[in-house]
């Protein structure tokens, strides 16, 4: 553990709800996993204000402790945000509601900073709309979307992509690239000015990332969409952002995922390129730059 990744894992959250500081996180292997008091530097022991107090806003799609999604929120959270969240909807057979018990026993941790945890498939353009008219009804308008949605089939996963499925490409395109398109439509009319709307990707969507298969794919499709869709709400002050930062996560049996936050009010670009695949990485190094920050901006 190094100082440099507390201050850069605590910069991207500032920077997705719009505070100024912009630091840079060195790569770190299992920083998901470290103790909450050792990864961030509260406002209590700043003795000021936290960076999110009185912000509110919704965090899609975590799934466990070791989510992204869940660190990002649990920072937030403890620098006075309020999250409302949502869960990856239960079999019907399942008496144990376990992709519900998964994140319950997160979110009571903040009973009054996480006021609603509800279920969403975000293949149905109707669960999507009472996710956003429950954060109307709870927050009114809301300062950022966390967007935390990706999957694609373990068969075509392993496939190579010469080999992907018909149906398992559009499933995996759904889910991982146009759910960004379909949320953002939705939370449009409760969405704050200067509010955020954050996305994640990976290195694998800009270059060929052996295993990555498909979702590469899905993830070139879902850095487009962002850049679009900043477009498109950037002239009524909305952000759409992405940046990268290695964190394991449940999908990293393969690979270190990133999360990735990207200025696109047409305004600059921040990255950091700092993730790994653990099968393979000397092929990866040779195509891209581990370990290191490249801050640009344009």
């Amino acid at each position: 553990m190094n100082r440099g990744a507390t201050i850069g894992y605590r910069s991207a959250t500032q920077y997705a709800c719009g505070s100024p500081f912009v630091l840079i996180l060195p790569p770190s292997d299992d920083f998901a996993r470290l103790p909450a008091a050792s990864t961030r530097i509260t406002a209590e022991r700043e003795g000021t204000m936290g960076y999110f107090e009185g912000k509110k806003g919704l965090i899609l799609g975590v799934a466990n402790d070791r989510s992204i999604a869940w660190a990002i929120a649990k920072e937030i959270m403890d620098q006075g945000g309020t999250c409302g969240f949502t869960h990856l909807p239960d079999k019907p057979d399942d008496e144990k509601k376990k992709n519900r018990r998964r994140v319950s026993q997160l979110t009571d941790l903040y009973p009054k900073q996480a006021p609603f945890l509800e279920p969403m498939d975000v293949n149905k353009d109707d669960n999507i709309a009472a996710i956003m008219e429950r954060a109307r009804s709870e927050f009114g308008q809301i300062d950022f979307l966390l967007h935390s949605l990706a999957f694609a089939t373990l068969e075509d996963l392993k496939r190579d992509t010469i080999e992907t499925s018909r149906d398992g490409f559009k499933l995996a395109m759904e889910i991982s690239a146009y759910s960004l398109i379909a949320v953002s439509r939705a939370a449009r009319p409760i969405l704050a000015p200067g509010a955020s709307i954050l996305t994640m990707t990976y290195f694998g969507g800009e270059r060929c990332v052996p295993g990555y298969n498909v979702m590469g794919i899905c993830k070139a499709a879902l850095e487009a969409s962002m850049r679009y869709l900043a477009y498109d709400l950037g002239p009524s002050g909305v952000r759409v952002l992405h940046r990268p930062a290695r964190l394991s996560t449940l999908n990293s049996s393969a690979l270190s995922t990133s999360l990735a936050l990207e200025g696109g009010t047409i305004g600059g670009r921040w990255r950091f390129f700092g993730s790994s695949v653990r099968s393979s990485s000397q092929v990866v190094q040779k195509s891209c730059n581990l370990g290191r920050a490249d801050f640009v901006v344009q």
